[in-house]
């Protein structure tokens, strides 16, 4: 049994980037964006993913509203001519505007077919809600044979949105990260903490990246990527502060071992309708 509705899950090869991306510099930061895409397709990536925000550099100040974008735009349109070029999905992140002057902080899924869509951030953390509104959507998205959900940072710590996700038949989630304090060692274990628990719970993939480098010679960001089976393992892992892609294969036989073991896939076994009569009850 698997739930949600999706095409059963082919071999699948992602590269996770860490990105320096210095705030507010669309122009540098696009550029690069371009240079680490063409290399993640060099090495037989079929879905690349960005850390949070290296399209727009991270900001949590007014100056965020400077490089602000709608989707589609001007980034976005860009991504999509090289997606379809190299025939690789793209994921990466900037902040959103739309039509009533709000900003978001957004994570593109731009596919090889032109198609652009967006994923925006759920949980903004405390130093972030003076400037960016909270999304109010749970998007799966679908390419080159999985379909994924992808979670900004501070979401990784709210565990209800990955149940969703996996009930919705996702079977795998992006992490994407712009997350700063501590070394890459120490960031390391912190993700270790909970995102293991997110693949294994749900019986999925997890990958993760970040962001490295300094924020206005104040704030640094330790760099690292992660990708996590659906057992919990960690199958790949690149622990260094330098920029980068890590290269990890995802194979089906890795989930199908999981989900076709009766004890071993949780998921099919929850009781959503006593959950909800637990809590009206309370």
């Amino acid at each position: 049994m698997r739930p949600g509705k999706c095409t059963e899950m082919k071999d699948i090869r992602v590269a996770a980037v860490i990105s320096r991306s210095p705030a507010l510099q669309i122009a540098r930061n696009l550029e690069k964006t371009l240079s680490q895409a063409r290399a993640a397709a060099e090495h037989g990536a079929d879905i690349v993913c960005f850390p949070e925000m290296n399209l727009s550099g991270y900001c949590n100040t007014e100056e965020i509203r400077t490089v602000a974008e709608t989707v589609p735009g001007p980034l976005s349109e860009e991504l999509a001519e090289l997606a379809g070029e190299l025939d690789i999905a793209i994921l990466a992140g900037m902040a959103e505007k739309d039509g009533k002057d709000r900003i978001y902080a957004s994570h593109l899924v731009v596919k090889p077919s032109g198609d652009v869509s967006a994923y925006r951030k759920l949980h903004i953390a405390p130093p972030e809600k003076e400037f960016f509104v909270p999304g109010n959507a749970l998007p799966l998205f679908e390419s080159k044979g999985i379909r994924f959900g992808i979670q900004l940072c501070y979401d990784a710590h709210f565990p209800e949105l990955s149940s969703l996700m996996a009930s919705k038949g996702a079977d795998l989630i992006f992490f994407p990260h712009a997350s700063p304090r501590g070394s890459a060692a120490e960031k390391y274990r912190s993700w270790m903490r909970h995102l293991p628990a997110r693949a294994y719970d749900n019986s999925l993939f997890v990958v993760a990246c970040n962001q490295t480098g300094e924020k206005n010679g104040k704030v640094r960001f330790p760099g690292i990527a992660i990708a996590i089976d659906p057992s919990g393992n960690v199958i790949k892992k690149n622990l260094s502060d330098e920029e980068g892609l890590m290269i990890a294969d995802l194979k089906a036989e890795s989930l199908e071992r999981v989900r076709g073991h009766k004890m071993r896939f949780f998921l099919p076994n929850r009781r959503p309708a006593l959950y909800k009569r637990m809590r009206e009850s309370s």
